[in-house]
Formats: structure tokens, sequence, C-alpha cells
């Protein structure tokens, strides 16, 4: 019998702007639309997230179908008011990591050692390391048994700083996130502000935005595929 697929979703818990106090997390759209292209093809979803329990979405958007869809499932419902801890993970139950994107990313990825390790963890034992959006974060400071930097000569993507800039969010995020990939060594590739774009360099998918999601979560399916 054909082992079970499984992909590792990781979800912020960072609630709030340290800057501001607005309400901010985990975007919906960029865990629901990787969600749906794996559904479809058969592949199952945990969620983990820094602190375990309920992980504070945002983006909700209900004109969104699949968006309505992942917050119907009452599978991911449940699933996502009780998210893992990193320290509940074992990486051979899974094929891949997601780092799902939404500010909150910003605050509590890159300094959680635990994700950190995960990811590692995942590369250097040759399975998929996939983020989007804010979501690369959690992949600024991973370092594979070498101790190199993930990013470090690769090929990436995220939101821009451009992007950021659009939104006026320059001044309330703890980084610009594409600036801080470069400095890690990541060669970043951009398109113009909310094009969908992904871009893949051996066992690492990055998305540039909320518009990238169901294209990476496409290239996630293909790349597990393969990879059987």
């Amino acid at each position: 019998m054909e082992k079970e697929m499984k992909v590792l979703f990781v979800l912020s818990s960072h609630s709030r702007f340290d800057s501001t106090g607005e309400s901010t997390g985990w975007w919906l759209s960029e865990a629901s639309h990787p969600w749906k292209e794996l559904q479809k093809a058969n592949i199952k979803v945990d969620f983990v997230s820094p602190k375990g329990g309920k992980a504070p979405v945002t983006g909700v958007d209900m004109s969104d179908t699949i968006n309505k869809e992942f917050l119907a499932d009452k599978i991911v419902q449940e699933q996502i008011v009780h998210t893992l801890t990193p320290d509940k993970i074992n990486i051979h139950d899974y094929v891949a990591i997601h780092f799902v994107g939404g500010h909150g990313a910003c605050y509590d990825f890159p300094g959680n050692l635990a994700l950190s390790q995960l990811a590692a963890d995942f590369y250097d034992n040759g399975k998929i390391v996939s983020a989007v959006c804010h979501g690369p974060s959690g992949l600024l400071n991973v370092k594979l048994w070498d101790g190199s930097f993930l990013l470090k000569d690769k090929k990436v993507t995220g939101f821009t700083d451009l992007e950021e800039l659009e939104i006026k969010k320059v001044y309330d995020v703890p980084f610009l996130l594409q600036s801080e990939m470069m400095l890690r060594g990541g060669i970043f590739q951009l398109k113009p502000n909310w094009s969908d774009h992904v871009v893949i360099d051996g066992r690492l998918i990055t998305g540039q935005n909320p518009q990238s999601a169901r294209s990476l979560g496409r290239e996630l399916v293909k790349m597990i595929q393969e990879l059987k």
C-alpha cells in the first residue's frame, strides 16, 4: 500500500503589528490556494505554528470561492484551531514544508530556532521547501548541514520592497523581506507589483505575493509527483 503523502503548512501565531496594534496573522489565500491544489492531487496537509493552538488569520476574502471552501472544511478548521508545535513534528511524515505568508510571519518566523531547524532538516533530507509572500521570513535564518544559509546563491522571490511601499507598511514591519533575503545571499527575482510570480531553484519554491499562491501550489504538486 502506497504511503499517504503529506505537506506541513507553517502558520504564524503573531496577531498584531507591534508598531500600530493593527491585527495581522497568516494570510488566508496563501494557505487555501496551495491546499486546494494539493487536495486535488490527494495530498494531505497538516498545520504547525510557533506557539501551537489557534493561529490568527487575516486577509479573509469571502468572495474567493477557494477561501470559502477552505473555511468550510471541518477537518481543516479543527487543525487550524489546534495547530501543532514544531517539537511535535516528525519530518519523515512529510514530503514538503510550506511557509504561509501574512505579516505575522515577519515577527515570529525568523527568530524561531525550532522552525528554522525544521526547514533545514526538510531540505537536508531531500525534501521540498516552499514559501509564499512573507512566508520566506521563515527561511531567513535557516542554515544547512554545512553551515551555509539555505538562501545563499539560490534564485528566490517573496513580497517585494516595492509592494510593501505600495501598501504603506514599510515603516510598520520589523524588516523589508526582499532586502533581508538578499542579505542572506538570495538571488532575488521579482516582477511588477501583484504579478503572479513563482521561482524554483532545485527543491526550493518561492512565490512573490498572494497572487502567486495558486501557481506555487501547482508547482509544489508537480515537484512532489516528480520526487515520488
